[in-house]
């Protein structure tokens, strides 16, 4: 499995970077298309919802037809087919049609790889390993930052779109020819999505996958470089690097933490409550400058990435003839919170904008919403059942 693995993850670089470049071409695409930050802000909402709903299709798929033919096809289709429909792109429409595909085609890589890592590792390695593709993946987060900005100025924005969706179908052919499925389950019990929503320990780590991601993932994906540009007239590349390099760094100190400490509960609880306290002082306006605000984002960005160790700890009730379904459905609900939360932050600073007395008004407004979201999530968690495997 270990190149099928060096390809998921490509994939999952892929990934990374097409749900956030959008904010390296906020500028060039409002000029060229006359795409609004609130417009692609709704156009980056899209990636997350399309991926969001195909969880449930991805996760029958990975339990019944396997990760090789589930990633491999969704991921030439849709991620290859809806670069190319972006860099084709005359309208801010036609950007939203390309978001729902690439959606759509990224969606099913990390849970190929996390279903590899449930169906043929020990259990206690889940996390660690998580955090690993994770970790690795977050390069694209990286590459949709001053190496994009590098290859819009010097290639032009369609351009870079094609060399994308070239690669995408690279790489989506390599997935067909090298991946191997894990064997079939002796275990003739079957279940149901649904029989998922009756694990009771699930109950309270649900709400916190809802919110988590939501302010990294909507701030890196969006706001942060309308915010940095219009607050300090700051460079919106750097301020994304940094954020990436924080995302990264937060991905691979998380991994072990389980292991290490010997509670998954009390770590993501820990991390989540400071991402929330990044969130509030954000909102709050604390940062007076380029420098401390980009360190604020960083801060949410480092601590908000608790995917690894929340799947784990949801992974530890969820049954092996439902891996598939379950890993997803907890992905739906952190990718779909992500694009649910995004697209009401554009409606809110497209709301707020015309009335505001300071351009700061419907950023920070943005940034308490996502504070208090994340806060409840963290309530709701700290009800939940602690286990390791």
């Amino acid at each position: 499995m270990n190149i099928g693995l060096i390809l998921l993850s490509l994939a999952y670089v892929l990934s990374q970077f097409y749900r956030a470049f959008l904010a390296v071409l906020t500028d060039v695409l409002g000029t060229d298309l006359g795409a609004t930050p609130d417009m692609l802000a709704t156009a980056s909402g899209l990636w997350f919802l399309s991926f969001a709903v195909m969880q449930i299709p991805v996760g029958w798929a990975l339990d019944a037809l396997g990760p090789r033919r589930t990633s491999a096809t969704l991921l030439l289709i849709g991620g290859a087919g809806g670069a190319a429909v972006f860099a084709l792109a005359g309208s801010p429409m036609h950007i939203n049609i390309a978001m729902l595909l690439i959606g759509v085609g990224c969606s099913p890589v990390l849970m190929a790889s996390f279903y590899v890592f449930a169906r043929m590792y020990p259990a206690a390695m889940f996390a660690t390993l998580g955090a690993i593709m994770i970790g690795v993946g977050s390069l694209g987060n990286l590459a949709g930052s001053v190496p994009l900005t590098w290859a819009v100025e010097v290639f032009g924005w369609r351009e870079t779109l094609w060399a994308l969706s070239g690669v995408t179908v690279v790489i989506a052919i390599g997935l067909w020819f090298v991946i191997t499925d894990p064997p079939a389950l002796e275990s003739d019990e079957k279940g149901t999505l649904f029989d998922l929503f009756k694990i009771r320990a699930l109950w309270f780590i649900l709400p916190l996958m809802l919110v988590y991601y939501a302010p990294a993932g909507a701030m890196r994906g969006l706001w942060i470089g309308p915010y940095v540009t219009d607050m300090f007239g700051g460079n919106a590349g750097i301020a994304s690097l940094w954020m990436g390099c924080a995302m990264i760094a937060g991905t691979f100190a998380y991994g072990p933490l389980d292991r290490m400490l010997g509670t998954r509960k009390w770590v993501a609880l820990a991390g989540n409550a400071l991402a929330c306290l990044s969130c509030l002082l954000l909102g709050l306006g604390v940062a007076q400058g380029y420098w401390s605000a980009v360190a604020l984002f960083a801060a949410a960005g480092f601590f908000g990435m608790s995917f690894p160790l929340l799947m784990a700890h949801g992974r530890a009730f969820i049954p092996a003839h439902l891996v598939g379904r379950g890993v997803t459905l907890m992905n739906l609900f952190g990718i779909g919170g992500v694009g649910l939360w995004q697209v009401i932050s554009g409606r809110m600073h497209a709301a707020l904008s015309p009335t505001a007395v300071n351009v700061s008004d419907s950023y920070h407004a943005i940034f308490l919403f996502f504070a208090a979201m994340l806060a409840i999530g963290v309530f709701i968690y700290s009800f939940s059942e602690d286990r390791i495997d």
